[in-house]
């Protein structure tokens, strides 16, 4: 068992997230985020999705989505070969006694401070799931409020792309 990271091309019209994401409940398959935005082709998407499963799962996954007529391209982005990315924004209480703490925090982790009010501080943070776990660790002693993830983006290292073959290229 394990996290797989699915780079998934898919035609940009209305209705393909919720057949992607039937696809997945109807055979069970949980998925442990989804981020989808539109690519260098206004007429393609990608999706982002991470699966927790075995490699059995993941095999699974991809000739069920293969199988959609909206999916274009699949590839499973291996950690070492990838760059992976997770925006998140941490609202946390704040009062004159911990304020300068929390904002020291905040420059070591290369985050930023977005909102402040008078009882709190609104941080966001971008970066791979180890940074922002340790900066979310060491900010509930002060009493997270709120949390909101994007979801992981990623992109192969290099020169490798993921994109749809132009009639050039064919």
């Amino acid at each position: 068992m394990g996290k797989h990271t699915l780079s998934i091309l898919v035609e940009n019209q209305a209705g393909v997230l919720s057949r992607i994401a039937g696809l997945f409940s109807r055979r069970g398959f949980n998925i442990e985020s989804l981020a989808v935005g539109v690519t260098e082709n206004p007429e393609v998407s990608r999706m982002t999705i991470v699966v927790d499963g075995d490699q059995y799962i993941v095999e699974q996954v991809t000739k069920q989505l293969n199988k959609l007529i909206d999916v274009i391209k699949i590839r499973e982005l291996e950690s070492s070969e990838s760059v992976s990315r997770e925006l998140v924004l941490i609202k946390v209480a704040a009062d004159a006694s911990t304020r300068a703490e929390i904002v020291q925090l905040v420059e070591i982790f290369r985050a930023n401070i977005i909102d402040v009010s008078q009882n709190t501080l609104t941080i966001e943070i971008s970066g791979d799931l180890e940074k922002i776990t340790a900066l979310e660790s060491m900010l509930k002693q002060f009493g997270i409020k709120e949390i909101v993830r994007t979801g992981i983006i990623a992109i192969e290292r290099g020169n490798k792309i993921i994109k749809v073959k132009s009639e050039e290229e064919e």
